[in-house]
Order: C-alpha cells, then structure tokens, then sequence
C-alpha cells in the first residue's frame, strides 16, 4: 500500500499485530499519560471550557489497561494548563477512577495529576497549599492515587527552595498514601523555569533530594521530565531506598528503562502495543527483543516530542486518530492546529516503520482525508 505524502511516496510495511500481554509488567511499574478526545461537536475553540467525548476518552483508557499499562491521567498529556479546564478535568479524575474500578484497584490502575491550576490568581504559600489540597482530596475521594504535579502559581511566587520546602512539606505531611511528585521541565512549560528554588540544574536537584529524603516515607517516586538521560541517571541513584524514578524522558526512554528507571510517558499513549510486549521481553531477560522492539519507536517520539515540545499532544491525538480510537481529529483549545502538515506526515511516516499503525488501511484513508483539507 503506497501513499503519496510532503515529501514524496511512501510505501507502507505489513502490520505488526502486537500480541496482548497476560498481565501488566512485572520488573517496572509503568504508566501510560493518557489524552482526552475532543467532541467533535463541541466549542473546543481556543478558550473556551472544554467539551470532551468522555465514551471514546473512557474507551482509549481501556485500551491501555488492556496492554497492562496503569494510567497517568488529568497531566499534561490531558493538556492541563493548555485547554483542560479544573471542571472538566474533575469530571475526568471521577470517570477515569470509576472506569479503572471495573478492572481492579483504581488507586493502582491509574494515578491523577492535582496542580493548582483551578487557582490561577494564588498568591501566598498558603493559598497554595489550599489550592493543592482540593485538588488531592477530589483524586483520593474518587479513589485513585495521586501525582502532585508543578504549580505554575508556586513558581511564580517562590523567592527560593525554603519556599518549595515549605508548600510540598505541608502536603507530604498530610496524605494518607505515598503520592509521585512531578518535575516539569520548561520545555514542557515555560512558566516552571526555575523549578525547586534555582535556575541551575544541579542546585534544584539538592533542594529537591533534600525535600524527598525528609519525607521519604510518603514518596511512592518521582517523574522526571527534564530530557536528560544523565540527570536522571545521577537523581536515580541519590534518590532514598524505596523511592521509585519514574521516567518522563520522551527522548531516552528505552535505555533508561533498562538501566533501571520506572516509567510515567505521554510516548506510551501513542507506543502502548510496543511498549507493553518490550517491557515483558524485559521481563523475561530477553534484552535483544527490548531492544528490536522500542528501538523503532524512539524515531517517532523524538518528531513528537521536537519543539516546542509542548505540543507535543497533538502528534499523541493524531496517531490515537489514525488508529481508530476516536472518530475525529480535533482537541481541546483548538490544539489540532498545534503542528504542520509536514510535521503530521513525518510522524504517520515513523508510526509505519515503527509497526504503530494497526489497520494501515484506515490509517491511509484519514491521512488521505487530511491531504485533503489541505488541498492535496
């Protein structure tokens, strides 16, 4: 099958039927950053509240539970801080853990992002932390563990790490169950520039083992999302017994995983098949088939992932698209229009040669479609 795409023909490969696994993964914990799917019909203008197509948002976290994946859900991937507004993203901390209850334990099956988003005008510490702990008791009442993700409004006003100390020592000391703590990089959101107290890499991770190693007991681990194997290889190491780090690294992922890391990726919303049957390769001491298989992938995720990297979301929509999972390309905040034709031919290019296109005759038909519009 042949597709004529920017740039020249494209042959496609055979499709790769990726077996289902018998259960999630046994030598790392690994969560898949879900996104949510758009209605169609909805006023998802730039702007405007979100309307969300919670069947088909329901239906792609099965899919990915389906592959043994948990789910990271209401993160960034859901484009928090980029169109998912606090009552929508709610609605989906109560959907997502209520789903996960129909296959076990949803506080083990899917892990919510709590912020502070839904108080853009906080100003003091305090408000801060009350903002945060509305956010950590909707995910805990709906029963699903808990992410506390970078608050936009705590890097705003900080004058240095005592301050960061102070608003996460509050909360780590009031959860009832260890939580993940996330560090965004500013190349997810500029506005977390400086993250942890200081500009300087190495200074913000002392401030933040610091914060970990006092309350260790309460830190199930850590996403780090920084791009930086190395970093992350070093934080690995330093971080307390017990303390897990979770991946974010949508570049390195595949050596950092065998190395030792856990995972929280947006990649595996796009990569789940593949990514389920290499991590049970791992499983299974077989590093050569780990490697056959993520290797493909890392390709498609670096076009994803390219800067801006924050819109990084609609290359994520466009393959769930592509692979049928929902019926239109479209996204909150109007995101779709986030990349260039270009840059989407690329990635349907890579998904191929990666074995990321289950039915490659439904996939050249939306991306016919989509010339289309674009009067090709």
């Amino acid at each position: 099958m042949r597709i004529t795409l920017p740039g020249g023909e494209h042959t496609l490969r055979e499709p790769v039927t990726w077996a289902r696994p018998p259960g999630p993964a046994k030598s790392r914990t690994v969560y898949a950053a879900a996104h949510v799917v758009a209605d169609p019909l909805g006023d998802n203008t730039p702007g405007s509240p979100a309307a969300v197509d919670w069947d088909a948002t329901l239906r792609f976290r099965r899919h990915l539970w389906s592959h043994g994946l948990r789910v990271a859900d209401a993160m960034d991937t859901a484009q928090r801080n980029m169109g998912l507004d606090w009552a929508a993203t709610r609605e989906l901390i109560g959907r997502s853990a209520a789903e996960a209850a129909a296959f076990g334990d949803p506080a083990a099956l899917v892990a919510c992002g709590a912020g502070t988003d839904h108080a853009p005008r906080a100003g003091t510490l305090d408000e801060v932390v009350a903002a945060y702990t509305e956010q950590i008791e909707t995910v805990r009442n709906a029963g699903a563990g808990v992410v506390v993700m970078a608050s936009r409004q705590l890097a705003g006003i900080a004058r240095g790490p005592e301050d960061y100390h102070t608003v996460y020592g509050k909360l780590l000391s009031q959860v009832d169950r260890p939580v993940i703590l996330h560090w965004l990089g500013e190349m997810f959101d500029p506005h977390l520039a400086g993250y942890w107290g200081s500009g300087d890499v190495a200074e913000a991770t002392a401030s933040f083992l610091a914060l970990i190693g006092e309350h260790a007991p309460m830190v199930d681990g850590v996403k780090v999302s920084l791009l930086d194997a190395e970093h992350e290889i070093g934080l690995r190491a330093a971080l307390p017994e017990g303390v897990r780090l979770y991946t974010g690294d949508d570049f390195n992922y595949p050596s950092l995983i065998k190395s030792g890391s856990h995972a929280l990726l947006g990649i595996f919303d796009a990569i789940a098949p593949a990514a389920a049957a290499a991590l049970h390769a791992l499983d299974a001491g077989d590093l050569d088939g780990y490697d056959e298989i993520m290797d493909p992938t890392v390709a498609l995720s670096r076009k994803i992932f390219e800067a801006p990297t924050y819109n990084y979301k609609t290359g994520i929509v466009f393959l769930a698209w592509l692979n049928g999972h929902q019926d239109a390309f479209c996204m909150v905040n109007g995101a779709q229009a986030a990349r260039s034709l270009p840059h989407l031919s690329e990635v349907f290019r890579l998904a191929d040669r990666a074995g990321l296109l289950a039915d490659p005759g439904l996939a050249v038909s939306r991306m016919r479609s989509l010339l289309a519009v674009h009067g090709l």
